[in-house]
């Protein structure tokens, strides 16, 4: 595992790419995550948008040779206003790659970013159904990026967004319950139609009998929009096909952070994938939080930040990983003016991390931010095909 920073110059302006690689012992198949930040923030919309996908490109043609996108996430300032132009740029690419377009603006005061997530020597294509299928050895993986629904409140949005993805996941063999590893959920006005998600979560769950004498899913609902201000919640998922019960394990941390059903919601802390060569950990939005499902350390910023590395730190100990082993974080705040803070916190702590700091409010008002995380670490287990 390795990280690096690298300052690229597209159409003479300077991109900073933060990139995490791994490659396993036995040069099985490699990923790669890289973060795309623009520098300069008082260039228009349309070149900085321009930039951001020049830089990919050129990462595309050089450096990611032999790899292939197979998720993204597009974070804006303003959706908007800058979908169209999103857009335009996309419609000039000959990669098709699961793409997710958000409206949270990066907090370094730049109107867009990148995250990247890149496969070595696989094949992707986009299924009938919208989603992106990932093939290799044993498994089948399968992302899907923004899925919408312009109609209905929060609730009925969630329950229809949910529902056509299991669907899609019966096409093709699999279940919601059985083969679903991780979903985001980005709400418009989050303090007002949170509320709608969980409880459409809730109906579609017990359909499917996720419940807490089951499991749930590692997920994450946070503040986010999309151009369409009737588009009220945004689906991002990801399941892999081709996995054993005993690959998969769910993380707890029961000592700093309870049941996400004690206080009436149903999402995993995190989940563990166990392959022949490696193992994966997907951490949920993880906040300040406390074993009995209250928030600690109200309107103190930087205690709320140590409060939340413990969550995260012990979520991933418990999977026999560390932040050494962490290949990208997403990091989300209520209010801007915390940013420099964090910042310096986080480029102090993890230094070569590809993160992004993005305003988007979490689903407790008084959490005053949350952040969530990818791992990948070297693991040999015989009885699993590898990845």
């Amino acid at each position: 595992m390795a990280t690096s920073i690298h300052n690229l110059i597209v159409n003479g302006n300077e991109v900073q790419a933060e990139r995490f690689d791994f490659q396993p012992a036995n040069n099985g198949v490699g990923e790669c995550h890289i973060m795309i930040h623009l520098t300069q923030k008082s260039l228009p919309a349309k070149q900085q948008i321009a930039d951001a996908f020049s830089a990919y490109s050129l990462l595309l043609a050089t450096d990611m040779a032999g790899f292939t996108p197979v998720f993204r996430r597009i974070f804006l300032s303003d959706a908007a206003n800058q979908n169209e132009m999103v857009n335009e740029e996309l419609s000039q690419e000959t990669t098709r790659v699961a793409t997710s377009v958000v409206e949270q603006p990066p907090l370094n005061g730049t109107k867009i970013a990148l995250w990247v997530y890149f496969l070595e020597n696989v094949q992707s294509k986009l299924l009938p159904s919208g989603l992106y299928q990932v093939e290799h050895g044993a498994y089948t993986h399968y992302w899907g990026g923004s899925s919408t629904c312009s109609t209905g409140n929060s609730e009925e949005q969630t329950v229809a967004l949910l529902s056509d993805y299991a669907e899609e996941l019966a096409v093709n063999g699999l279940s919601l319950e059985d083969d679903c590893i991780r979903t985001w959920f980005f709400v418009q006005n989050v303090d007002v139609n949170y509320q709608g998600v969980v409880d459409g979560r809730n109906r579609v769950f017990d359909e499917h009998n996720l419940t807490n004498k089951t499991h749930f899913i590692t997920s994450t609902g946070i503040g986010g929009r999309s151009a369409d201000h009737n588009e009220l919640v945004q689906l991002n998922t990801y399941a892999v096909g081709g996995l054993q019960n005993n690959q998969i394990r769910f993380l707890y941390a029961k000592d700093y952070l309870n049941s996400t059903y004690e206080y009436g919601v149903r999402f995993e802390r995190g989940t563990l994938v166990d392959y022949g060569d490696r193992r994966h950990i997907f951490i949920s939005g993880t906040a300040s939080i406390g074993n009995k499902g209250n928030v600690l350390h109200i309107g103190e910023i930087d205690k709320q930040v140590h409060r939340m590395w413990q969550n995260v730190e012990a979520l991933l100990n418990e999977g026999d990983c560390d932040f050494e082993d962490v290949a990208q974080m997403l990091v989300y705040l209520r209010d801007p003016a915390d940013f420099d803070l964090v910042r310096r916190m986080f480029d102090e702590r993890f230094p070569n991390t590809p993160k992004v700091i993005l305003l988007a409010p979490v689903c407790r008002p008084t959490w005053l931010i949350e952040m969530e995380c990818m791992a990948v670490k070297s693991s040999y287990n015989s009885q699993f095909a590898d990845f």
